[in-house]
């Protein structure tokens, strides 16, 4: 009876995983994603620059966007990423002489085989603030 349970509850959080990965409905739910500031160090004199790119197969606030948002953040040289999933934008504050938008890309495109980067485009300002 104890491994039927185990294994139950196992079938159980993996279809809840899965489920959000493959989800194509948009959520109803709006959930606010902050901003996430990067920890690496970047110069006081370096010169930042502003990409701003739709990130399409997102399926759900956390579990995407969430970890892609992160995963900009911890690219050495960026100073800041956000990640909005109501509107499929991203937007990142980065060191050009260490990242390109194509790196950015990379990265965004590398966390899993479902997100597509469109738009890639240098701003002076973000669209949203």
């Amino acid at each position: 009876m104890k491994i039927l349970k185990l294994v139950i509850a196992i079938a159980i959080f993996f279809v809840t995983v899965w489920s959000c990965k493959n989800e194509t409905e948009p959520q109803v739910k709006i959930i606010e994603v902050e901003e996430t500031t990067a920890k690496s160090k970047i110069a006081d004199d370096a010169i930042l620059a502003k990409a701003e790119f739709n990130i399409e197969g997102m399926t759900c606030a956390i579990g995407c966007a969430k970890t892609i948002e992160k995963k900009l953040a911890k690219m050495e040289g960026v100073k800041s990423a956000k990640v909005d999933f109501e509107k499929k934008l991203a937007m990142v504050e980065y060191d050009e002489a260490i990242l390109t938008t194509t790196s950015l890309e990379n990265t965004v495109t590398n966390a899993s085989d479902t997100y597509s980067v469109n738009d890639m485009k240098t701003v002076e300002s973000f669209s949203i603030d």
